[in-house]
């Protein structure tokens, strides 16, 4: 096992620039979980640790040795890809042994390593078998035991359950989390699936524009989002945003027809800010300062949950707002909601930053 430490590390290709002096230092045995949209710059960073794309700046240490610039073979890492790439003509006992084998290693050392893996993922009565004869989430389980079978300092995950249907993804989310626990090796992961994001990761790094946006953990992400970008991306459904505007002393914010106080932070009142809000914290009837008037558009029955999208009224600004599923407005109706207090978020209208909350 082993520390990653990130110091402004950078990438570009030509002018663009693909990732921006990002600089992190990722523990010993943590699992750290690179999360954001498809183009953000999370996967071209998986690679520089990987070593599989060239640094233009900055340095990578992994263990506390350089590694900026040195061969992806001499990094002492492994790495687990979204499309398995196992050896179709290979039993499940070959492939994972086959890297073992290039590295000289004796026959008895590789039947150690691959009984060990093998029992870990419950692989033990598939390993005469050829890639063909596996479900997805057995290959995808191959493919990890061919990378624990290396004993790396650090596991790398390049979204690998985008290719398995969703009951899957659930089975080889929670296969994955109790790899991590039983092995405790450093992993970094890649994905754009926020409750993936949400459920493996120690920390989490939220990758906007290839900038880091956030670093933080899961629930720090999440109640205490740097930016609006992020509070938007974390959640599911999204965070409700509507136009605000700061009161004369700076700590008032006028939204919707409501006064709503500050208890962190002061506004420039000369500035543009942005409400935000979480699904499950607007809840029915009038609050301490009164309610928010909705029309109902829409309605999404999930058992547990009801969505309900509606408009403000006299307004096209939209809100989402999470119920009990017990409660089932209809199309049309009136739908009066407030603010729960200390739930709530003000976003610079320019630069997205969050500047206070209450």
């Amino acid at each position: 096992m082993a520390s990653v430490t990130l110091q402004q590390l950078s990438k570009r290709f030509g002018e663009f620039i693909a990732v921006h002096a990002v600089t992190c230092e990722i523990a010993d045995g943590e699992f750290v979980v690179i999360l954001g949209p498809s183009g953000c710059g999370k996967s071209t960073l998986l690679r520089l640790i990987a070593g599989l794309e060239d640094a233009s700046d900055g340095k990578l240490l992994i263990g506390g040795r350089e590694v900026t610039h040195v061969e992806p073979k001499d990094r002492n890492i492994a790495m687990v890809f979204q499309n398995y790439a196992l050896y179709p003509h290979m039993s499940v006992y070959d492939n994972m042994a086959y890297g073992l084998r290039i590295r000289g290693m004796s026959k008895a050392e590789i039947e150690a390593r691959v009984q060990k893996a093998a029992a870990i993922l419950q692989l033990g009565s598939f390993l005469q078998r050829k890639p063909r004869q596996l479900s997805g989430g057995q290959r995808q389980r191959v493919a990890m035991g061919r990378a624990i079978v290396r004993e790396p300092e650090v596991f790398l995950f390049d979204e690998p359950l985008s290719n398995l249907d969703a009951k899957l993804r659930v089975q080889m989310r929670v296969e994955i989390k109790k790899l991590h626990d039983t092995i405790k090796t450093t992993g970094i992961y890649v994905t754009h699936d926020q409750v993936e994001a949400m459920t493996l990761a120690n920390r989490l790094i939220v990758m906007n524009h290839g900038k880091v946006e956030q670093i933080g953990s899961p629930i720090e992400v999440y109640t205490n989002p740097a930016s609006a970008f992020v509070a938007g991306f974390i959640g599911s459904p999204a965070m409700n945003f509507l136009p605000a505007s700061a009161g004369a002393d700076g700590r008032s914010l006028a939204v919707g027809g409501l006064k709503l106080p500050l208890s962190a932070g002061t506004i420039d009142a000369s500035r543009p800010v942005t409400f935000g809000i979480r699904p499950e914290h607007l809840a029915p009837g009038p609050g301490p300062w009164g309610e928010l008037p909705l029309v109902v558009e829409l309605v999404e029955l999930l058992g547990a949950d009801t969505l309900v999208h509606c408009r403000l009224e006299g307004g096209n600004d939209t809100l989402v707002v999470r119920l009990p599923g017990t409660v089932v407005p209809k199309v049309g109706e009136r739908l009066g909601v407030h603010p729960v207090p200390g739930s709530f978020h003000v976003f610079d209208g320019e630069t997205g930053r969050r500047i206070a909350v209450s």
